[in-house]
């Protein structure tokens, strides 16, 4: 199965507890592809995740199946090539743009799971990788509340998540959907950029079930939950982002156990190093 994440050193925690998860529920090997650069905004710099990491992730892997691996991808230069001009300074990382770039990379794998380092395996979703992909760019599940305010086809209800996507790398080249994404990035601001530019431009989308990207509450028969920020009334309207890795606020105030052991495995990397250099024990 042929996994992909983009994200800077910060994300390695989720990267780490996604994997996990994926080796947990799924018994062929794993083939993981982290797309990463060095991103220098005004206010921030991002820097990519280290080879250090990427071996220690490797032996990870190496746990449940020799035939697993982690390969990295250093695209600074392609994305400083292709900068999103427009979209560097929202209020979402440029790295949720680095995906984009994915056609750009000819060793990639032609079908690949896409995820953010927020999305947790919860049981096998082979049925849904291997689905038939003829004349289908993205495959998606319809976001949670983007849903009721953006249209971009006839139907009601068409707009994506981009947080679970499996991608058919040679139709979107065949298309050019990724670089129409860029180039809309790259002039147009917007709000969600990546998410907002693939919605616009694909065509040969297919809508999945829910439980494919789960983003609201873990049911019995989520496949792929993705703990995105929810929107609450009670007691008062406010925002609650609660991440895997805040492993006490998942347990405490989600009441999630089902991954309980998933983090104690974490845990326990998380002593070793380069892991702990980087990351806080939660």
């Amino acid at each position: 199965m042929n996994l992909l994440y983009c994200g800077d050193s910060k994300m390695q925690q989720g990267i780490l507890l996604s994997i996990l998860s994926f080796m947990k529920n799924i018994s062929q090997p794993l083939k993981v592809y982290i797309l990463t650069a060095h991103i220098l905004t005004r206010h921030k710099e991002y820097q990519p995740l280290s080879d250090q990491m990427i071996a220690f992730l490797q032996q990870v892997v190496h746990q449940q199946n020799l035939q697993s691996s982690v390969q990295k991808f250093d695209i600074t230069q392609l994305f400083q090539a292709q900068l999103p001009q427009a979209n560097m300074a929202t209020r979402f990382t440029p790295n949720c743009m680095l995906r984009l770039y994915a056609d750009l990379i000819p060793e990639l794998p032609e079908r690949l799971l896409y995820l953010d380092a927020d999305v947790l395996c919860h049981l096998d979703c082979s049925k849904f990788y291997e689905q038939d992909l003829t004349e289908v760019e993205v495959v998606g599940v319809l976001d949670q509340y983007g849903k009721w305010f953006f249209h971009n086809q006839l139907q009601a209800f068409d707009y994506l998540n981009s947080g679970v996507l499996l991608l058919n790398l040679q139709q979107i080249k065949r298309t050019n959907l990724f670089a129409r994404c860029r180039r809309q990035c790259r002039y147009r601001p917007m709000f969600m950029p990546d998410q907002a530019a693939l919605n616009h431009f694909c065509r040969q989308k297919r809508i999945a079930e829910q439980k494919y990207n789960e983003q609201h509450q873990l049911h019995s028969d989520t496949v792929l939950q993705h703990f995105t920020t929810q929107i609450h009334l009670y007691p008062y309207l406010h925002l609650q982002t609660i991440k895997p890795w805040q492993i006490e606020q998942v347990q405490q105030v989600l009441q999630i156990h089902d991954y309980d052991d998933i983090f104690t495995t974490y845990q326990q990397l998380a002593q070793s190093s380069p892991f702990t250099s980087y990351c806080p024990h939660t």
